[in-house]
């Protein structure tokens, strides 16, 4: 998990501007007809402009936007690290201050020259990465001073260790069923991968600060996570697991084929575990999002019709967030159930 976290910070880069101020300009476009919020965004003919509102949220910002208070945006200013001759250090309400504007990805970019430095600023992600790291450790540390001093065969646990156990020990067995003799080795990692990718999830899932972030519907996240997989498949293969992939017991004429098909189906595997998971939980946020933006775009139609579809709206709403929950559980379930079995199929000996 140190190498998720290493290598997502530097792999995540922020797809859009700092947040800003929207409601005087909706207010002016769209006149009185519905009281909107700081995350609506409206188009110059006066439409609500729902891919804007689904992008913004979906991706990464340069600050993180936590509520709207007496008509200001309430948010908390994240530094900006670009190594551009040198190390600079700046909020995002300064870059031009430095020498720095945004361009149309949002993205960091020198003023003069328009070309983008080598960006490793601690954006909204990389924030939500950090806390949900560092609240797991949290977790796992007070878990375990529960079980240092009871014993768990005489008594049973209590509180968060209660909480923890049924799942470390679905992950335990889940490891025990797939890989074999040698589970312990790996039981460790599939269970952190679970609880981290479980925690992430309904952390995304949660309206509000340090919730919200979109974690695992980031690509960059789910790709260091399958590639975590990877590598300890590839790292703890035995000789039949590589002898099956590059000299496989096939007819001759098939033996210059099947190398080439095996490395495929293992290259396969962390992009299939990478796509799951990115695409199954960025496609929640977007559905749930989308219904929210339905009361918006129905409150021009009068209050009848907008009152209405506000209902619909709300308990769609509710109904998909239950359904992401369990998705999040799912998805988390799968990640780790796949990985156990790909370390496994390593793992085999000869004689089976």
């Amino acid at each position: 998990m140190i190498l998720t976290f290493l290598i997502s910070l530097f792999l995540l880069q922020a797809p859009v501007m700092p947040g800003h101020d929207r409601a005087s300009e909706i207010a002016d476009q769209v006149g009185n007809d519905v009281e909107v919020g700081n995350d609506v965004e409206v188009s110059n003919d006066g439409e609500i402009n729902v891919s804007e509102i689904i992008f913004e949220h979906i991706g990464d910002e340069y600050e993180w936007h936590i509520t709207e208070w007496k008509g200001k945006p309430v948010a908390i200013p994240l530094p900006c690290i670009v190594i551009d001759k040198g190390v600079k250090v700046f909020t995002a309400h300064h870059a031009e201050e430095h020498g720095y504007t945004f361009n149309e990805d949002g993205k960091l970019v020198n003023a003069t020259t328009g070309k983008r430095p080598v960006d490793i600023s601690i954006t909204k992600n990389v924030l939500a990465l950090m806390m949900s790291t560092a609240l797991l450790l949290v977790i796992v540390l007070l878990t375990a001073r529960w079980y240092r001093k009871h014993d768990a065969l005489e008594e049973a646990p209590t509180g968060l260790a209660a909480a923890m156990e049924p799942l470390v020990m679905m992950v335990h067995d889940m490891a025990k069923e797939n890989i074999g003799p040698d589970y312990r080795k790996f039981s460790p990692y599939l269970c952190m991968a679970f609880l981290w990718i479980l925690l992430n999830n309904f952390l995304g899932i949660m309206p509000f600060f340090p919730g919200g972030a979109n974690l695992t519907g980031n690509i960059a996240i789910t790709l260091v996570l399958a590639l975590c997989t990877f590598f300890t498949v590839n790292f703890n293969g035995t000789k039949h697991y590589y002898k099956e992939i590059f000299a496989p017991d096939v007819p001759g004429f098939l033996k210059p084929i099947m190398p080439v098909i095996e490395v495929f189906s293992a290259l396969m595997k962390p992009v299939s575990l990478t796509i799951r998971l990115f695409a199954n939980m960025l496609a929640g946020h977007i559905m749930i999002i989308s219904m929210v933006c339905i009361i918006f775009i129905m409150a021009k139609y009068g209050p009848l019709l907008g009152g209405g579809m506000t209902v619909v709206s709300v308990l769609f709403g509710v109904f998909l967030d239950a359904l992401e929950c369990l998705v999040a559980f799912i998805q988390a379930y799968v990640f780790t159930m796949l990985s156990s079995i790909y370390i496994g199929l390593a793992r085999q000996k000869e004689e089976e």
